[in-house]
């Protein structure tokens, strides 16, 4: 594995990151967990976990600066844009993170760290190779020819935008 240099601006804008994280927690927002999404040295895009405040489990806090990013650029892509997180994100973050299609992602601690805090994903990274009807929550195929119809008419479309 290659390992890659980081400059002082990275480490800053990890700071920066883990700093978000505290202010959550100080806050009573959610889990320890911040990001910040920089472009061209800027920052665009910052978050920290918003789970309990919100009510929404899927306000983590790269998530949350995803949101936050993508409306700044007004684009659902992060071209260009480097991810400083407090965290290696879980599960639900890194395919949000692999969508938004950033060039880097740098992160302050490991999941083992947040396993030991409580934040334990290994249980979603097994659930993930287990076939449906084995899982915790049960995943139930069901198929007929008419449910594919919005998937035809996706295809059909010219003028439609690929992402």
């Amino acid at each position: 594995m290659m390992k890659t240099m980081l400059t002082d601006k990275d480490i800053a804008y990890l700071q920066q990151a883990v700093d978000l994280a505290l202010v959550g927690v100080k806050q009573g927002m959610g889990g320890p967990f911040g990001c910040i999404i920089v472009k061209d040295d800027r920052v665009i895009g910052k978050g920290y976990n918003q789970v309990i405040s919100d009510n929404d489990p899927t306000a983590h806090a790269e998530v949350v600066a995803i949101r936050d990013a993508c409306t700044h650029l007004g684009s659902y892509q992060l071209t260009g844009c480097t991810l400083y997180t407090s965290c290696e994100p879980c599960p639900m973050c890194l395919g949000a993170i692999y969508w938004a299609r950033p060039e880097r992602i740098l992160y302050a601690t490991t999941r083992f760290t947040a396993a030991d805090a409580g934040f334990d994903d290994k249980f979603i990274y097994d659930e993930i190779a287990i076939p449906d009807n084995d899982r915790k929550i049960p995943f139930v195929f069901y198929h007929e020819e008419q449910f594919l119809k919005p998937f035809q008419y996706w295809k059909e479309q010219q003028d439609k935008r690929l992402y």
